[in-house]
């Protein structure tokens, strides 16, 4: 699926990100759905305006908001992947779409492609967790906005269990007591490719998105953060698990396997998870925040 692929990004988005699995996909995507309609509802789009979506990646949020723009609308793919806009631009292309699109390389704190007051509406979804500069991107968000322009995010909170779960216990949602020995290798691996003192996924929370926000110019704000903890598992076959990324920087399971455990040791590691991953016993955690905020003008300023 991510043949002549090149870079990072595309290959996690397209591929990676649910072990080049068509099944596991359709399960992320069923977990994603009613946040891209989340993002977009607070955005308030209206028809002929134009969006800017940051960090497009597959295109999840602005294909649908094609449809809220209308005709006279437009939308602007913004990614720091070639690749992926390519994949966006041909996608757009297949619906006849192109004549009300753009497609600009650019990272988040680095809008520069786009002139001051250009845009009606920013959206993004999980791009500031990879962003070490997030009051930058904040600041690029507000400039690019028109006056009454509209953000509207969505970031995960990915530091929110750290202080409430053993994390010696756990793998992935799955109870790992018996070899926690094994998984401590393991995630040591992946404790070396994003060490945690530098890793922007982790060194936020839902307070820091709102003083981003504000230093950045925004009088309207408004934040809601979502917990979940539930009964479940996000993989249900060992083969996606297994080649499943977390994330773009990081390495699939079962090149972390690999790296850090011998054959005999990946044998017991996935003879002990294989069948709870089949049967989904597992726990489901998840703290994540909406972000929406209106640039307004000196006039409405109050």
């Amino acid at each position: 699926m991510t043949s002549g692929i090149q870079d990072q990004w595309a290959q996690w988005v397209l591929g990676r990100g649910y072990g080049d699995d068509p099944e596991q996909q359709q399960r992320v995507l069923a977990d994603l759905y009613p946040v891209r309609d989340r993002v977009l509802r607070n955005a308030e789009i209206a028809e002929g305006e134009a969006l800017l979506d940051v960090g497009a990646g597959n295109g999840l949020i602005a294909f649908r908001a094609f449809e809220q723009v209308g005709p006279h609308g437009t939308v602007i793919f913004s990614d720091i992947s070639q690749d992926l806009l390519d994949h966006c631009q041909t996608l757009a292309q297949q619906i006849d779409a192109l004549d009300r699109c753009q497609f600009l390389c650019m990272s988040a704190d680095h809008l520069s492609l786009l002139g001051a007051a250009s845009v009606d509406i920013v959206t993004t979804r999980s791009v500031l967790i990879y962003v070490a500069a997030k009051q930058q991107a904040f600041n690029e968000f507000y400039r690019v906005l028109k006056p009454n322009g509209r953000l509207s995010i969505f970031e995960p909170i990915n530091n929110y269990f750290g202080s409430q779960t053993n994390q010696t216990k756990e793998f992935w949602g799955f109870d790992t007591v018996p070899i926690t020995d094994l998984v401590e290798k393991v995630k040591a691996i992946y404790r070396r490719v994003q060490p945690l003192e530098t890793n922007p996924m982790m060194d936020f929370n839902e307070r820091d998105l709102v003083t981003f926000a504000q230093e950045a110019g925004f009088t309207e704000i408004h934040l809601e953060l979502q917990v979940n903890v539930t009964p479940g598992a996000w993989y249900n076959k060992w083969d996606a698990f297994a080649h499943t990324a977390p994330n773009p920087c990081a390495p699939t399971l079962a090149e972390a396997m690999q790296a850090a455990l011998t054959p005999d040791e990946a044998d017991r590691f996935m003879a002990y998870l294989l069948p709870l991953v089949k049967a989904e016993q597992g726990t489901k955690r998840y703290a994540w925040a909406y972000l929406w905020a209106v640039k307004r003008s000196k006039s409405n300023a109050g």
